[in-house]
């Protein structure tokens, strides 16, 4: 990639992040990317949640790149009114960050980051109860999967969702049904 292109980025905690917007603009912008294309599928969405894959062609029509994001309406005060545009604005971010644009730092971008630190903050740790419930919607969430790269996608969604929340025999158990 162009070495003159000069990233704005957002820094967090000490560490600067490249936004979503820099890695589009760099993609329609600079010359190495011309003819590329980029598309997102809704992969699942309902009142609660959505998982979005985004999808990055070269000039040919060849997949070059890829990335998945997953939002709860329920995990922050932005994700109430607009969590399929930020879970879309997220999956584009890592297709283009796995493209290599945008990544100095990380394939994450300063929104991932922002919202990731929000949850944090706001978030308290699920009961007992609440952990079986989400063990529950997990296993029926991967079953709903039509085929096996579906179950895998829904299996890595929950994984990036509830790292560090579900158990590692839960976790086991949810891959055995991929």
């Amino acid at each position: 990639m162009s070495n003159t292109y000069q990233f704005k980025t957002t820094n967090i905690k000490g560490k600067q992040y490249v936004e979503v917007n820099q890695r589009v603009i760099a993609l329609r912008t600079l010359s190495e990317y011309k003819g590329y294309s980029l598309t997102t599928e809704v992969l699942h969405l309902d009142p609660e949640s959505c998982v979005i894959q985004a999808t990055i062609s070269d000039a040919q029509g060849r997949v070059v790149a890829q990335g998945m994001a997953q939002e709860d309406k329920s995990s922050s005060r932005i994700n109430q009114t607009s969590y399929v545009e930020n879970c879309e604005t997220s999956a584009v971010g890592r297709a283009l960050g796995f493209l290599g644009i945008g990544i100095e730092t990380s394939i994450a971008t300063a929104d991932e980051v922002g919202m990731a630190i929000e949850k944090q903050n706001t978030t308290t740790p699920p009961s007992k109860d609440s952990l079986n419930e989400i063990f529950k919607k997990s296993v029926d969430y991967i079953k709903a999967g039509e085929n096996k790269p579906d179950r895998h996608a829904r299996y890595t969604a929950i994984q990036d969702k509830y790292k560090g929340t579900l158990t590692a025999t839960q976790l086991s158990k949810l891959e055995k049904l991929v």
